[in-house]
């Protein structure tokens, strides 16, 4: 057996209870690929969208709902040794990328980290967006994992003064008929750690040109670890408040909440009490 077949074997047999279960329900319960489907896998070198694409080569091999995938890396200007780590995985992977170019980190370098990083992200969308729709594709699939769902429901919650989760799919506002999913949306990142660990895999962290020089000592003081080291204390409290807290932004109470707001327009609870 080749270690590529061994690792696909083990996403449906070691880990089909931490992974491969919770992908295909992601899949099935928020109607994330349909029948016809044509869906751009994206792949930035991480863990999570390798895991993605393989969860997805699989899906597409056994099962019922017959759909077309698109293995995509953006390199927005990797260092070529992180270049050459994408492409070593994805062949040892068996996973059939195709690489395009672009100059986002030439760009963003001249912004200070702060603006650097939301420009990014939002040129980074633009270029996939793009892409996709070349391609033919109707969706986009992204690495988004559990944790990054709760952990931004803490951030909007504490630091945006509002309810709001990152959801498992989202129609594109400037790419008509174009969708994002995020398949592995129930999975747990520790288990994506555990799987990437058993296989001895070795993934890119971050490979920013412009964070890599200070990223060991600024992560340990961004907002997303401040979240990442707060849920992990709570649960020594109580070992399932992280789903408690995925489970909240699924069970809104709308009778107790003082207002609601949908499309810009805010409401009161005042305006239906006395009705």
């Amino acid at each position: 057996m080749e270690r590529y077949q061994e690792i696909e074997r083990n996403i449906i047999k070691k880990y089909r209870k931490e992974i491969w279960s919770k992908f295909v329900k992601a899949v099935q319960e928020y109607h994330l690929i349909e029948e016809n489907d044509t869906i751009m896998v994206c792949i930035s070198g991480g863990k999570d969208s390798f895991l993605l694409a393989k969860c997805i080569q699989e899906l597409n091999r056994h099962g019922k709902v017959p759909f077309q995938a698109h293995y995509v890396v953006m390199d927005p200007g990797y260092k070529s040794e992180n270049r050459k780590q994408i492409i070593e995985n994805a062949q040892l992977l068996n996973i059939p990328i195709k690489i395009f170019d672009s100059d986002i980190f030439e760009v963003v370098k001249q912004f200070d980290i702060k603006s650097a990083c939301y420009l990014c992200a939002r040129m980074r969308r633009g270029y996939l967006y793009s892409k996709a729709k070349e391609l033919g594709c109707n969706k986009i699939a992204l690495g988004h994992h559990f944790n990054d769902v709760i952990e931004t429901n803490l951030l909007s919650l504490f630091y945006g003064a509002e309810i709001k989760t990152m959801m498992p799919k989202l129609h594109s506002t400037n790419f008509e008929g174009m969708e994002l999913i995020r398949p592995l949306y129930l999975v747990k990142e520790e288990d994506i750690i555990s799987w990437g660990n058993y296989h001895h895999l070795k993934f890119l962290n971050c490979a920013c040109r412009f964070t890599e020089k200070t990223l060991k000592e600024e992560d340990h003081f961004s907002k997303r670890n401040e979240m990442k080291q707060l849920i992990k204390e709570l649960k020594k409290i109580h070992k399932g408040i992280d789903y408690n807290i995925f489970k909240a932004f699924d069970n809104v109470n709308l009778n107790c909440v003082l207002g609601t707001k949908k499309e810009g327009c805010y409401h009161s609870f005042l305006d239906d009490y006395e009705k």
